[in-house]
């Protein structure tokens, strides 16, 4: 489902996917990797950047960081941690389910990522990591954040901001299905956004908008993804997504690099740990 097609700003859109996540599956975009774990085995990761660990449920984890100051620490569930640049181990307590993180996995075999194909040719729109961002004041430890202790901010209930230093996410969560009298349509010009469910079914509603080449539009979609699965937005594509059904849902946006507008409207749950490189 790769459509490498670039040819107008109205029309040059790829075609996205939803990719069902096992235990150890990878997926990505341009600027970042998602892995997906789940259950008693032990994943190992490695990344030049901050790395963020996402755990979802009361079930916590054993991380063990392997940098200059090593470190072995237990991490509780319903938590974002912030670890270090390098390699690190994480093992589940359990059967729980946690999702990492990265602006960089040079770790990874070829063939290794799900959607490796869709950046065959990179996209030249996107705008790069560039510099990012570094911590004000230095350090390798893990950095744990309790999401439940986070107040969303006012214009934005249903979301809770976090970000590393080449990553930011919004934490959507929500009981039952969203409204949809007040669905969010909107696309990103310069930058993709990734989509990961972590509980519940959503729909992602895609269009693309109509260039002056009739032979060229493409109906609307309306991809099922139940959890845990994940779709990369490409740039120029009018997205929102839906949760339906009963029960919790949880979806991840994932960013790279951070969300700077986000950051200046005072959002972001952590930016205060962050300055801007120049």
């Amino acid at each position: 489902m790769t459509d490498q097609t670039q040819e107008t700003q109205g029309t040059g859109v790829r075609r996205a996917a939803v990719h069902p996540l096992l235990p150890g599956s990878v997926a990505r975009g341009q600027n970042f990797w998602v892995q997906w774990i789940a259950g008693p085995a032990t994943a190992e990761a490695s990344s030049h950047s901050e790395m963020l660990l996402l755990l979802p449920d009361d079930g916590g984890a054993t991380v063990h960081t392997h940098t200059a100051a090593p470190e072995v620490r237990q991490v509780p569930g319903r938590s974002v941690c912030v670890l270090p640049p390098g390699a690190v181990s994480v093992r589940l307590a359990g059967s729980g389910r946690a999702a990492l993180l990265a602006s960089s996995r040079p770790d990874l075999a070829s063939g290794a990522v799900l959607n490796e194909a869709d950046y065959a040719l990179p996209d030249a729109r996107i705008r790069p990591v560039g510099a990012g961002y570094r911590r004000r004041t230095p350090s390798l430890a893990v950095q744990v954040m309790a999401v439940d202790a986070v107040r969303p901010p006012a214009e934005k209930p249903r979301l809770k901001m976090f970000q590393s230093d080449t990553l930011s996410i919004n934490w959507v969560e929500y009981q039952g299905p969203r409204d949809r009298r007040q669905l969010s349509p909107h696309q990103h010009a310069d930058f993709e956004q990734g989509s990961l469910a972590m509980a519940g079914d959503f729909v992602h509603h895609l269009r693309v908008n109509w260039g002056s080449d009739a032979d060229q539009w493409r109906a609307d979609e309306h991809l099922h993804a139940p959890s845990p699965s994940m779709i990369t937005v490409p740039v120029l594509l009018v997205h929102t997504s839906e949760g339906v059904g009963p029960g919790r849902h949880l979806l991840i946006d994932v960013f790279s690099p951070p969300r700077q507008d986000f950051i200046d409207k005072g959002w972001v749950a952590n930016a205060g740990d962050y300055e801007r490189r120049e």
